[in-house]
């Protein structure tokens, strides 16, 4: 995790190879570092739905296909100067444009793979924006604006779509690489073109402009409706590239470029059905179309306003400041009367450097805003006057409204009448004859603060439909692009979700070897491995850059599902494990070679590359794609485990504390509440030697983390923090998701009690029949032995 920040592990490898004589050197200037970096300002990262467009579009890219924007361009210019000699694209008016166009959408349907390859890569050039006539990145990017939506508006996307089906159900070509005994980027040329333009087009579009034509605006809100819509052979598009995930992970396709297909992914979920800012407006709307309440504060609003903490101190600075410490209360006691008496009874002797000793790992170092006091049990003597800079100093105010649950009100009302009256009344959360005025007062403080969420509201509904499946009538589908995308994915919603996981921890960052895993590497290693030292550092940077993209594109997608879908937490109940195994390991500041990014590369003349260089980086503060991807585990995380307390105790079982309180030093704002949420469900569960001593990480919470009024946490007293059954609640969990899904979604299955009986005699009678062959051959001796042998009182029949 501090790989947003400094790369200790790589400094103490580094320290344990230097002579004594430097080792000590370089100690100090560890040190040095260290203080510069706590009291360094905060990252200037702002959390979004991606990066800014310039990234987007370069992270598309691997640096091993840097050669193919030559290529590119020369299929595109051998085509355009033969039907328009000396001319150039940019001078063209929109009408030739147009008409080019849609003589390079028809070359797509020829036979041949080579011409269609061609033409494929041409209509990639104009995507790119036809670089070779520009001067500027800037230039680039307006013509690739004009150049997609024109591509859009000729139906260039459904052209590309047939054409991917055809690659993905191209037998040929999956049997070949599967034959191979490795698979390099020769093998994906065909996918990684059509993927290439797909994406450009998606990228481009859903980027909203000013300066956009009323045209334009048209055409994305078709373009939005359409990928939502099960257009392409009766499934969406993100069902489509679900499908080439599980593929390519049950190791049919092993020559998918899968970094391709997951941005791609990524980008139409995005586009589809919107991004936290559309999410928070909807939930408004949401609330307000259910009656309740609005929301006490805009989320988004105060996680952009708060102040990230003080990253912790190093091993190094602690020992310096308990030296001085030392040497402070060493010179206070000087000045005592009695020196030798007070010795003899000085509780602090001989007990701190024990209990730094023991407590080594379990010190909070985690957050250093505020200092705490020690806190003894023992008689103390006269405290030691300390400098105003070290006062506890409290927080102006909190950034959060406290909220409390309808069931927390009932159970602490319930408890209430156990203990002054004697008895309860279930549910009722009106009566409180018979209890103490201060208790009135505290229901009254909490129905001020109740807060019901859309969920509650949705599962009340649910249960409503379960107790009363007839008179409850027919739900309502309102069939939009979330509950298009849920239909689609649910029949194989696991199998999807394990693929997804199965590449991120092949993409995660890992201090062991992992040889089961998947290759991932298809589509950026070049057919002809490196020579030289160069050419090796190079291909490095661009695998483990190609790495993190990965993760970052999976992190996205699963955050947005869990957004939208909540039954998806049932499936990822194995998930627990990645983001610790991430965070547990340094996501090392990889960066990028910038001079090899799109569109910087196509327009400015590369520079020499040296292994000094390549080595250097680009000295970033952090690199934004990994700090992207650690704030979506860590919201993965929080609503997995929230009031999930099975979950939390998994956390506590892969004993996360100490990797969460690592994750603090990264001095962010966003990620460090995450943190703490995390940290939070789970001090019940620690034990009280640990609360002890992480009081600061304790005072972090109070400060940071939004408040239940009548929530233990702190202290460990609640009910749920006892045993129970943690199978037995997790199967309830699924055992619900599935009822859900079953009364939902399969129309297959109803219980035959609940179907209408015909009760008229002439409809039953008129049905028709179709009896069996034998039946019917034996229809005499069904009779005989049926009716004409067997009494009938037809008094009592007609009665």
């Amino acid at each position: 995790m501090e790989g947003v920040g400094l790369c200790a592990n790589n400094k103490q490898k580094q320290n344990q190879m230097l002579p004594n004589k430097m080792r000590g050197e370089f100690t100090r200037n560890q040190r040095k570092d260290s203080e510069c970096l706590s009291e360094a300002p905060d990252l200037e990262f702002e959390y979004s739905d991606a990066d800014n467009w310039a990234v987007e579009l370069s992270e598309l890219y691997s640096y091993t296909e840097g050669p193919e924007f030559l290529l590119n361009r020369k299929c595109f210019e051998e085509d355009f100067h033969t039907h328009m000699p000396d001319q150039k694209w940019t001078e063209l008016d929109s009408v030739q444009h147009r008409a080019h166009a849609m003589r390079l959408l028809d070359g797509l349907d020829v036979i041949g793979r080579e011409r269609r390859l061609k033409v494929a890569r041409a209509i990639l050039y104009m995507a790119q924006g036809t670089f070779g006539e520009c001067s500027s990145e800037l230039e680039v990017q307006h013509w690739m604006r004009y150049n997609v939506f024109l591509l859009l508006d000729v139906g260039a996307f459904t052209a590309l779509m047939e054409l991917l089906n055809m690659e993905i159900d191209n037998s040929a070509a999956c049997s070949s690489a599967v034959r191979k005994p490795a698979i390099s980027l020769a093998d994906s040329t065909d996918l990684r073109v059509l993927l290439n333009i797909m994406y450009l087009m998606l990228e481009t579009i859903q980027r909203e402009e000013p300066t956009d034509s009323p045209e334009w605006r048209t055409i994305r809100e078709t373009f939005k409706s359409e990928l939502g819509s099960p257009l392409y052979n009766n499934e969406t598009v993100s069902v489509m590239l679900f499908g080439m995930v599980t593929k390519f992970c049950s190791g049919h396709a092993p020559h998918f470029p899968m970094k391709k297909v997951l941005l791609l992914l990524w980008k139409t979920i995005l586009f589809t059905l919107g991004g936290f800012e559309q999410l928070q407006c909807s939930k408004v709307s949401k609330r307000a179309a259910l009656g309740l309440p609005p929301l006490p504060e805009d989320s988004i609003c105060v996680v952009r306003s708060m102040r990230a903490a003080s990253p912790p101190a190093s091993a190094s600075d602690l020992i310096e400041q308990q030296q001085r410490r030392a040497r402070r209360e060493h010179k206070a006691l000087i000045k005592q009367d009695n020196l030798d008496a007070f010795n003899e009874k000085d509780p602090y002797k001989a007990d701190d450097t024990r209990e730094d000793e023991e407590e080594n790992d379990d010190n909070d170092n985690s957050l250093e805003a505020e200092p705490f006091p020690l806190e003894r049990d023992e008689v103390m003597p006269p405290p030691i006057p300390h400098p105003p800079t070290e006062r506890v100093c409290f927080p102006k105010g909190l950034p959060w409204a406290p909220k409390v649950r309808e069931k927390d009100i009932e159970n602490f009302l319930e408890s209430s009448r156990s203990k002054f009256i004697g008895y309860t009344l279930g549910n009722d959360t009106d009566t409180v004859v018979g209890l103490p005025r201060p208790i009135h007062e505290s229901i009254k403080t909490l129905k001020q603060h109740r807060y019901v969420s859309i969920a509650e509201v949705q599962i009340a509904k649910e249960e409503e439909y379960e107790k009363t499946p007839l008179s409850g009538g027919e739900e309502e589908l309102e069939l939009c692009a979330t509950e298009l995308l849920y239909q689609g994915i649910l029949p194989s919603l696991p199998q999807y979700m394990i693929a997804l996981l199965k590449i991120l921890l092949a993409a995660a960052p890992t201090s062991k070897a992992k040889t089961d895993s998947i290759n991932i590497l298809a589509d950026v290693l070049p057919e002809e491995m490196p020579t030289t030292v160069l050419q090796s550092m190079k291909l490095g940077v661009d695998v483990n850059r190609h790495k993190e993209i990965i993760v970052k594109a999976i992190s996205a997608i699963l955050n947005f599902e869990d957004e939208k879908f909540k039954p998806l937490f049932c499936e990822l109940h194995f998930f627990f494990a990645l983001p610790l195994t991430v965070m547990s390991n340094d996501i090392y500041l990889f960066g990028s070679i910038s001079a090899l990014d799109f569109p910087h590369c196509v327009v400015h003349e590369l520079p020499e590359l040296t292994a000094e260089s390549l080595e250097a980086g680009d000295n970033n503060q952090f690199c934004w794609r990994n700090l992207f991807s650690c704030i979506n585990l860590l919201r993965i995380l929080n609503k997995l485990t929230k009031w999930k307390h099975s979950r939390t105790m998994m956390l506590v079982v892969f004993k996360s504390a100490p990797i969460l309180k690592r994750a603090l030093k990264v001095k962010q704002a966003m990620m460090q509440l995450y943190v703490l949420k995390l940290l939070k469900v789970q001090t019940k569960y620690l034990g009280r030697q640990w609360r002890k001593s992480n009081m600061k990480t304790m005072s972090a919470i109070y400060q940071k983390v939004r408040h239940r009024l009548n929530d233990d946490w702190a202290y460990g007293n609640d009910l749920d923090a006892r045993p129970w059954d943690f199978q037995a609640e997790e199967c309830a969990l699924r055992a619900n998701i599935e009822r859900f899904n079953s009364r939902r979604y399969d129309k297959n299955q109803s219980n035959p009690e609940f179907l209408p009986v015909d009760n008229c005699l002439q409809s039953v009678l008129g049905e028709r029949i179709d009896l069996p062959e034998d039946f019917q051959m034996n229809y005499d001796l069904w009779l005989e032995r049926e009716v004409f042998s067997k009494p009938i009182s037809w008094e009592e029949l007609l009665q």
